[in-house]
C-alpha cells in the first residue's frame, strides 16, 4: 500500500531524491566509492559541498555578504551559539511556541531576554502582532513556523536591529527577502534533507562584536573560514540536501513550491473547516502552510483514536497531534504530493459519512 507521510519529522522526501542518494550511498558519480566513505577534504565531495552552497544562494537570492555554513548539532545548538556569538547585552525575542521557549532558556545564559510578545495566553495559537522591538537589543530572534502548533509568520518581518530567524520548518516553502534578515538557521529535517544536517546562512558583518571569547566550535567565524570543514560535516545529509536542492530547482524553485504548498493547505484546511466532526487549532490568520493542526469537535472527542486508526489503514503516517496539543496534526512539507493531502481530505469525508449524528 502507498504510504502518505505526514510525519512532522525527519520527514517525507521526494522520491527522486531518496532515488539519487541510494545511488551515491551505493556508488559516487561512479567513483567506485560510498559518498558515506569518502574524504569530506576529497575533491568529490568538495564538489557537493560547493553545489549545495551555490544552490542555496541561487534558489534564496542570496545577496553578497552572507555565508552558508553546513553543520552539525541541529537548531537546537543554534539556539546557544546565536547568544553566544550576538549577544552582548540584551537580546530580543519572540514566543510562539516550544522551540522559541527553548531559544530562549538558552539565551538567559548570555545577556538579559527581552520578551516583546508571547502567545502562550492562548497555547500558542496565533502569532503576535502590534510588539515593539527594542532599538537597544543585540538581536531580534524570531521562529517563522511552530511545528506543534501550526502557526507561521508568513511575511519578512521589517526590525530596526539585527533579524534572526529558525526556519527549520518552512525553509523554501517561500521566496524570502534574505536581506532583511542577518541570520537565518535550521535543521535540515523538514525541508531540506535527514537529520543531521543544520543549515545557517549569516550575514558576516554582525559577527566578532561581543566581548566574551567564543571556543573554537562554538564561533561562527571558524566555520566560515574553514569552508564548514573544520571538523567533519554530515556528509551524507549534505548530499541528500544537494538533491533535494536540485529537485527543487527542476520543478520551478521557491515561488513554484510556495504555490503548491498554498494549494495543499487550502484544500486541508477547508476540509476542516467544512467537515462537520473537525476542527482547526490555530487562528485564521496565523495558520501554517507547513503543519496543519486539528482535533475532533467536542462532540466526537470520543472518535479521535478511531480516526487514527482509520486514516492509518488508508496508509497514512505520522497524523498524530503533538503529545502536548492532542489531536492530529498533518506536515505538508515541500516534498508531500497533493495526492497525500486529497487522500487524507477523502478519509475525512468517508470518515464524517460514516459517524455524523
Amino acid at each position: 500500500m502507498k504510504k502518505h507521510n505526514f510525519s512532522a519529522g525527519p520527514s517525507v522526501l521526494a522520491k527522486e531524491v531518496i532515488e539519487n542518494t541510494s545511488k551515491a550511498v551505493l556508488d559516487l558519480n561512479g567513483i567506485g566509492l560510498s559518498v558515506m566513505e569518502i574524504s569530506h577534504r576529497g575533491k568529490d565531495f568538495q564538489a557537493v559541498m560547493d553545489e549545495t552552497i551555490a544552490l542555496f544562494k541561487e534558489l534564496l537570492n542570496i545577496p553578497e555578504g552572507y555565508q552558508v555554513l553546513f553543520l552539525g548539532g541541529g537548531a537546537s545548538m543554534q539556539f546557544c551559539m546565536i547568544p553566544f556569538n550576538l549577544l552582548n547585552k540584551k537580546a530580543a525575542y519572540l514566543e510562539t511556541g516550544a522551540w522559541a521557549k527553548k531559544a530562549i532558556k538558552e539565551a538567559k545564559f548570555f545577556g538579559d531576554v527581552d520578551l516583546v510578545a508571547s502567545s502562550s495566553d492562548k497555547n500558542f495559537s496565533y502569532i503576535p502582532k502590534n510588539y515593539s522591538i527594542p532599538a537597544d537589543a543585540d538581536y531580534f530572534h524570531i521562529t517563522t513556523n511552530n511545528t506543534i502548533y501550526g502557526t507561521e509568520i508568513h511575511e519578512d518581518i521589517d526590525s530596526p536591529v539585527p533579524l534572526v530567524a529558525d526556519m527549520s520548518s518552512d525553509i523554501f516553502a517561500r521566496p524570502i527577502d534574505v536581506s532583511k534578515y542577518a541570520m537565518i538557521y535550521g535543521g535540515a529535517q523538514k525541508n531540506l534533507g535527514p537529520a543531521g544536517a543544520t543549515f545557517i546562512i549569516v550575514r558576516e558583518d554582525i559577527l566578532g562584536k561581543v566581548e566574551r571569547q567564543i571556543p573554537t566550535m562554538l564561533n561562527y567565524q571558524t566555520h566560515i573560514e574553514q569552508g564548514s570543514m573544520f571538523n567533519t560535516p554530515p556528509c551524507l545529509p549534505i548530499y541528500t540536501c544537494m538533491e533535494t536542492l536540485r529537485w527543487l530547482k527542476k520543478i520551478g524553485g521557491v515561488k513554484k513550491m510556495q504555490e503548491m504548498n498554498k494549494e495543499k493547505a487550502e484544500l486541508l484546511y477547508n476540509e476542516i473547516d467544512r467537515n462537520s466532526l473537525f476542527n482547526g487549532t490555530a487562528d485564521l490568520d496565523s495558520r501554517s502552510l507547513m503543519n496543519i493542526c486539528f482535533v475532533m469537535n467536542e462532540e466526537y472527542k470520543e472518535l479521535e483514536p478511531e480516526f487514527l486508526s482509520f486514516a492509518t489503514s488508508k496508509g497514512m503516517v505520522g497524523l498524530k497531534g503533538h503529545r502536548s496539543v492532542g489531536g492530529f496534526r498533518a506536515s505538508t512539507y515541500n516534498a508531500l504530493p497533493k495526492e497525500s493531502v486529497k487522500a487524507l481530505v477523502e478519509a475525512m469525508q468517508e470518515f464524517e459519512n460514516k459517524h455524523k449524528k
